[in-house]
């Protein structure tokens, strides 16, 4: 079973648990590790021969076109992120297809690749959001990683289906949702980002596991760079929640994923997505 290996392009004073305390204007007068951190995974990834999905914001993209084309020319699929990691429910449906079109724009311009692949930032889509699908499906992405079918305090659909779907009835575009297991009847969130590096690491492969053998479906599994990077500054006035969140077990990140690629088999989620499609549940039915 070829499970899809992404990783979620973000600068460290880009993620949402920091939104309240950093400036969007103040970004580019702070460090920017995303390369550094990027060009360390890529080399992972060429030890242990695997590819994966690079979801990058446009933002990144524009400063960082070098990195887009290291990603492209070793074999990855670069998609989208977004502009700069605006949430889509705080966006109406015009600024949403706005943010899209100039972060694939961007993305597209920098490594000279088509792009078709779309993540919403802190995966954003859910029940509030329904005309994001549509949004997506008018600008011609193939598929979207965008939700979470758990109950989280950032985000999450609970009630959305565990494994593809189709949200829109005319349209091809799939929705690939990331992962969770089943336990007592209920859903747990075993996707990677935070859960990986709090959580045991036995939890995500018996996780991954019960996917792949009992469901027979692939696991989707994402980290971000900056989550390999311990020695990034620390950030003042946040919340304890948020600083927890965000340092825990930073340290140990990078030997967690080099297990992880080692006993599973991972692939990029263009190919997941197309091999899902024909298996994709109908949202509506």
């Amino acid at each position: 079973m070829v499970n899809g290996l992404s990783v979620d392009v973000e600068d460290w004073f880009q993620v949402g648990a920091f939104e309240g305390v950093i400036d969007r204007d103040h970004w580019d007068s702070l460090g920017s590790r995303v390369e550094r951190n990027c060009e360390m995974i890529l080399d992972m990834f060429a030890a242990a021969e695997v590819k994966a999905t690079f979801f990058t914001l446009g933002w990144v993209a524009q400063r960082h076109g070098a990195l887009m084309r290291r990603i492209v020319a070793e074999g990855h699929e670069l998609a989208s992120h977004g502009w700069d990691h605006a949430r889509v429910f705080r966006m109406d449906r015009a600024e949403f297809a706005r943010d899209i079109e100039k972060s694939r724009k961007m993305l597209e311009d920098a490594s000279g690749v088509a792009i078709t692949g779309y993540r919403a930032p802190s995966f954003s889509i859910d029940q509030r959001t329904p005309w994001a699908y549509m949004v997506l499906a008018e600008q011609g992405f193939a598929y979207s990683s965008s939700v979470a079918p758990i109950t989280h305090d950032h985000y999450g659909w609970r009630d959305a289906p565990r494994f593809a779907f189709k949200p829109l009835p005319w349209a091809d575009l799939v929705e690939i949702p990331v992962t969770t297991a089943q336990f007592a009847g209920k859903r747990l969130a075993a996707g990677g980002g935070g859960f990986f590096r709090v959580l045991p690491y036995a939890f995500s492969r018996w996780a991954i596991r019960q996917v792949n053998d009992q469901d027979r479906r692939p696991a989707v599994f994402y980290f971000h760079p900056w989550e390999i990077d311990p020695a990034q500054p620390r950030v003042t006035g946040a919340s304890l929640r948020s600083k927890l969140r965000h340092y825990t077990n930073l340290s140990v990140l990078g030997e967690k994923l080099e297990q992880l690629i080692g006993e599973f088999a991972w692939g990029r989620m263009d190919v997941l997505a197309l091999r899902e499609a024909p298996l994709a549940a109908d949202l509506a039915a």
